[in-house]
C-alpha cells in the first residue's frame, strides 16, 4: 500500500471513471482531492492536451500533489469552484467529480478530532485555518441551536435531551475532548447502539463546524454554469442529508419543491439524470474498504439547451 492509498482508499474508482465518460482531451475537476486516488486514475484517461484541476481545503492533502503538467491542485473549498477556475482561465469543463465526507486520513489522525476512537481535542476542522471548531460549538452555542444541529444534521431522536445535557454539563466544566464529551452524554446514549449514536453526534458537529451542507449547495449551483453542455457531474455521498440534496438538484435543478416549468409547461432543469437509482459499491469492494458500504454515487449530464445567465 502506497502513502496515498494509506491516506485515503478511493471509493468506486472504476464506477466514477465510467460515470464521467472521460474525453481524452477534455478538462476535468476533482473537487475533493484528498489522497489523490481518483485524480491519478483520471489522469490515466487523459491525453497530453487534457487537463485536470483538483480542489482540497485540507493542508494535509497538499502533500499528495501530483507531479504532472496536466494537473493543478487548488487549495480551496469547492464552494469557490467557479471563481478559482476562472482565475486559471477556465470557464467550462467536461466533467466534475466529488467524493464527499471525511477522508480515511482525517479519521485516522487522532489530533484532528474526527473519530470517536481517540481521546483527542474536539477539533473537526477540515480547513485548519478556520476559526470555528467542535469545542466552540459545544461550549458556546445556545441550547436551542445545539438541539437544531443534533436533530437536523445528526438525525438524533433525542436531540432536545442531548442538547440539555450538554448545556447543563458545560456550566461546571467546558467540554474539550472526545472522552469528556462521551462521558457527559453517556446517560442519553441508547444501550447497545453506542457506536451508531456517537457516529451521528460527531457527524452533526462536523457538518456544523465545516458548514458542509451550505458548501455542497453552493458547489452544486455553480456546477451548472461551469459544466459544458453534455458535461457530466458525478457526486458520491455517504449520508442521507447530502444524498437528498444531490438527488433533488440533479433531478429538479433545485433542492426542494417541484421542477420549474416554462409558459408551455415544459420542465426547466439543467441536468438529465443518468440513472434514477444511485450506484453503490460491490460486495467485494465493501469487504476490502468498509467506507464504501454507505457510498452512493449519483450521475447527471448537463442538457444541451440549458444556459445560466452568467455562463
Amino acid at each position: 500500500m502506497t502513502m496515498n492509498d494509506a491516506y485515503h482508499v478511493p471509493v468506486m474508482l472504476r464506477e466514477c471513471m465510467d460515470a464521467l465518460a472521460i474525453k481524452p482531451e477534455g478538462i476535468y475537476v476533482d473537487v475533493t482531492f484528498g489522497g489523490g486516488g481518483h485524480s491519478r486514475e483520471l489522469l490515466k484517461h487523459l491525453k497530453e492536451k487534457g487537463r485536470l484541476f483538483a480542489f482540497d481545503q485540507d493542508p494535509d492533502a497538499l502533500r499528495n500533489v501530483i507531479d504532472d503538467e496536466r494537473f493543478v491542485l487548488i487549495h480551496q473549498n469547492f464552494r469557490f469552484l467557479k471563481n478559482n477556475l476562472r482565475l486559471h482561465g477556465v470557464k467550462e469543463v467536461d466533467g466534475i467529480l466529488a467524493d464527499l465526507g471525511v477522508s480515511s486520513h482525517q479519521f485516522d489522525d487522532a489530533a484532528r478530532g474526527f473519530s470517536t476512537r481517540f481521546d483527542a481535542e474536539l477539533d473537526m476542522r477540515m480547513d485548519q485555518t478556520g476559526e470555528l471548531d467542535a469545542k466552540q460549538v459545544l461550549n458556546a452555542y445556545p441550547e436551542a441551536e445545539l438541539h437544531r444541529i443534533f436533530g437536523m444534521y445528526g438525525e438524533l431522536q433525542n436531540a432536545r435531551t442531548l442538547a440539555k445535557v450538554i448545556a447543563t454539563a458545560r456550566i461546571t466544566q467546558p467540554i474539550r475532548t472526545v472522552g469528556e464529551l462521551k462521558t457527559v452524554v453517556k446517560v442519553v446514549v441508547p444501550r447497545g447502539k453506542e457506536h451508531k449514536y456517537y457516529a451521528q453526534l460527531f457527524q452533526a458537529l462536523r457538518i456544523e463546524v465545516n458548514k458542509e451542507l451550505d458548501a455542497l449547495q453552493e458547489f452544486l449551483q455553480q456546477s451548472v454554469s461551469v459544466l459544458k453542455p453534455g458535461g457530466r457531474l458525478a457526486v458520491m455521498s455517504y449520508h442521507s442529508l447530502e444524498d437528498r440534496l444531490v438527488k433533488n438538484f440533479m433531478a429538479k435543478g433545485k433542492f426542494r419543491g417541484e421542477v420549474d416549468k416554462d409558459f408551455f409547461g415544459n420542465e426547466i432543469k439543467p441536468f438529465k439524470v443518468i440513472s434514477r437509482k444511485a450506484f453503490t459499491a460491490s460486495e467485494e469492494e465493501v469487504s476490502r474498504n468498509n467506507r464504501a458500504r454507505s457510498a452512493k454515487l449519483r450521475v447527471a449530464e448537463k442538457v444541451n439547451e440549458f444556459r445560466t445567465l452568467d455562463s
